[in-house]
């Protein structure tokens, strides 16, 4: 099965990996805001480390694991694009202070804003996170991120459409969205679709993390390292005097550790998962994994199960057709589908998913790990069957004709599968 794997990965290397793009998650992985950390000094919510030929954001709001706002987005804007234009920097650097890479959305703080009806400030919420998600992705320099803890939702869209990841020993990714009644966002459906076989469709509907070692095998990690050696690799990048992205990847080669998933990790049931999760629909990929339950009383096929059963029910059909269609769309395509598909989202339309979903587990904090029944959780639609093709549909379509569509630079920034 790893075999499998191995080659779906270095056949997927060319549009997740090296490929350039040319002119359950716990509640704090969640973004939890505490009320201390709405105030946070703006000018040091990214700060910046200049070396010889390169320069670092560092991502530091560790209170709240680095989660991302509107001003946090637009600053890294500003200075990519600074440093994509400076001559005197050959290579660019982001990592988190403290625990965390980035634990993704400010989520919380959409929360409120979405109860006090500053609904323009939440489109700029995504306005600002997904253009540099694309300018990430676009970028023409060589990219470095280190992930070195929790990288979730959002996180992903800050790091994985760069050239390198590094992730350690204290890497925990995932994209939680469905646990929240949202789908997974910031680029997620471009970068999770290329992913090995039906892993992609695995981790967005179930919520359920990755560490280290998993990242790397299965592509969304270019190397591995130690947590103990990242001051080594930063030391040792801040010396090269470079563009080179294969200079670069000899320096991560050089100090790389090889490293392979634990006998439990998913990934050693990569066919299975492929049976299970290759289906048409929702409903198709439960009843075979309730099929499989049944006949053989595999444990990963029984939590799996009760994962599925525990998030949204329509953030699961949504974003099993988000996994779908970004499979053949282009970065910049599927970051304005989910421009389209989040506004519809925390509009309270078609259901109010989004904020009850943070309300439970992040804010009221009803749904406790400990607890295995999520009393409190009132899902609407409350369950699979009663999510109707229209719901769904609905996420899909163009939006009116006032309210402007996600804005990206695709003619001077032109990406390609």
């Amino acid at each position: 099965m790893m075999q499998r794997l191995k080659a779906a990965v270095l056949a997927r290397r060319g549009s997740l990996g090296s490929c350039r793009f040319l002119p359950h998650c716990s509640r704090r992985g969640l973004c939890s805001l505490p009320d201390t950390a709405l105030n946070d000094d703006l000018d040091n919510q990214v700060l910046v480390e200049g070396k010889a030929w390169s320069r670092t954001a560092v991502l530091n709001r560790p209170s709240v694991l680095n989660a991302l706002n509107s001003a946090m987005g637009l600053r890294l804007q500003k200075l990519y694009r600074s440093w994509e234009d400076n001559p005197d920097v050959g290579f660019i650097a982001l990592k988190g202070s403290g625990k965390a890479f980035c634990a993704g959305g400010d989520v919380v703080s959409l929360y409120h804003l979405i109860n006090e009806g500053r609904m323009e400030d939440c489109k700029e919420f995504f306005r600002a996170l997904y253009p540099f998600t694309y300018l990430l992705g676009t970028c023409l320099k060589p990219h470095v991120a280190i992930l070195n803890g929790v990288t979730m939702g959002g996180g992903g869209g800050v790091s994985i459409p760069g050239t390198f990841r590094i992730a350690t020993d204290k890497t925990v990714f995932a994209t939680p969205e469905t646990l929240i009644g949202f789908h997974p966002d910031a680029g997620a459906s471009f970068y999770l679709s290329h992913l090995p076989g039906h892993l992609g469709e695995f981790l967005a509907l179930t919520s359920e993390k990755l560490n280290g070692p998993e990242m790397l095998a299965c592509g969304l990690a270019t190397h591995y390292l130690h947590s103990s050696r990242i001051p080594l690799i930063e030391e040792e990048l801040g010396k090269l005097v470079t563009d080179d992205p294969s200079v670069i990847e000899t320096c991560l080669d050089k100090h790389g550790e090889p490293v392979h998933p634990d006998k439990s990790s998913v990934l050693h049931r990569i066919e299975l998962l492929d049976e299970c999760f290759s289906h048409d629909t929702v409903e198709e990929i439960i009843d075979a994994l309730e099929i499989e339950a049944g006949r053989t009383k595999d444990p990963w096929c029984i939590s799996t199960l009760k994962r599925l059963k525990e998030v949204s029910p329509l953030s699961l059909k949504v974003s099993l057709r988000s996994i779908r269609e970004g499979r053949f769309q282009t970065l910049d395509q599927c970051l304005v589908r989910e421009y389209r598909m989040s506004l519809q989202g925390i509009s309270k339309q078609i259901t109010g998913d989004f904020c009850e979903g943070v309300r439970a587990r992040l804010v009221e904090k009803d749904s406790a790990p400990k607890d295995p029944v999520i009393q409190n959780m009132q899902w609407d639609p409350p369950s699979v069957e009663k999510v109707t093709k229209d719901m769904v549909d609905q996420y899909f379509v163009p939006l009116s004709e006032f309210e402007p569509d996600l804005e990206l630079p695709t003619e001077s920034r032109e990406a390609f599968i």
